[in-house]
């Protein structure tokens, strides 16, 4: 996959320097017609660009467009980025994007939430993930888990604790993600994704960005029904990848405060906005 060369700095590092001697060459010898012709087959430009994530963008946005040329002495064509005309009047800021490139540091893209209200189902618990959130493929996923099944079953009165908890540590580490579902006291499903490896207090942040009332406390449930307490825990670490359906309650005692006061109790749990747009399991 193209991301796989962008996790390696020292290629990243390798194909930036490429793009820049582009630049730099166009901007020191702009009367040179062949250094403003990129010709995407060529050997360098295969092993250390094409796929870097994000180069072919770069090359659009500072004034380079695809084209299908003519090779020179042979009867073939073959696709070029070439310069526009337009750009060799703003040398000065080819040379600064050539700058930019070299001093620019990696940027870890935000995960997008994925935020949705689904309606009370007896589906909640059903989950079908896509195959990024494994490391593996899932067929490797599978397999794995089928051959340790069956180690285990074998080894079982041998095995301690602390070993058992040091082999379901190793499986969580093969997840990128986990999709989380909280069900709400109205029957509504809160949906989210996240890192497998993020914290919990990103959960619960979550949760309360979606309340009408964000202000009161509540609590998070585990799927044994264990409280979710300590928010530095990854969810690696307390079993809730790939995926998980935890339980949403108010704090115990507010809830009693609230009726020791004859206060109405708490209809709507989460954001009128949001409940304009439930969806259904499909």
């Amino acid at each position: 996959r193209s991301s796989d060369l962008n996790k390696d700095r020292e290629k990243v590092k390798l194909g930036t320097e490429t793009m820049a001697k582009y630049l730099e060459n166009i901007h020191n010898y702009p009367e040179e017609e062949k250094y403003r012709k990129i010709r995407m087959t060529n050997r360098v430009f295969q092993e250390r660009i094409s796929n870097l994530e994000g180069a072919q963008e770069f090359f659009q946005a500072v004034g380079f467009e695809k084209k299908t040329l003519p090779v020179p002495g042979q009867d073939a064509e073959e696709e070029f980025f070439v310069l526009k005309e337009e750009v060799l009047g703003k040398l000065s800021d080819l040379n600064q994007y050539r700058d930019n490139l070299l001093s620019a540091e990696p940027v870890r893209a935000m995960l997008d939430r994925n935020m949705q209200v689904l309606q009370p189902s007896t589906q909640a618990s059903r989950f079908e993930l896509p195959d990024d959130f494994y490391n593996l493929s899932v067929k490797e996923i599978e397999r794995e888990q089928k051959l340790r099944s069956e180690a285990i079953e074998r080894n079982s009165q041998l095995r301690t604790k602390a070993m058992r908890e040091k082999d379901e540590q190793r499986e969580m580490r093969k997840y990128n993600y986990t999709l989380l579902r909280i069900r709400l006291p109205d029957g509504h499903i809160l949906q989210g994704t996240f890192y497998a490896r993020e914290p919990v207090s990103t959960l619960v942040e979550f949760v309360r960005s979606a309340l009408e009332n964000d202000w009161l406390p509540f609590e998070l449930l585990g799927p044994g029904g264990q409280k979710l307490e300590d928010e530095r825990t990854l969810f690696s670490e307390c079993g809730l990848v790939p995926s998980a359906l935890l339980n949403f309650q108010w704090d115990p005692a507010v809830m009693e405060d609230i009726v020791a006061a004859g206060t109405s109790s708490i209809t709507n749990v989460l954001k009128p906005e949001l409940l304009a747009n439930v969806q259904t399991f499909s």
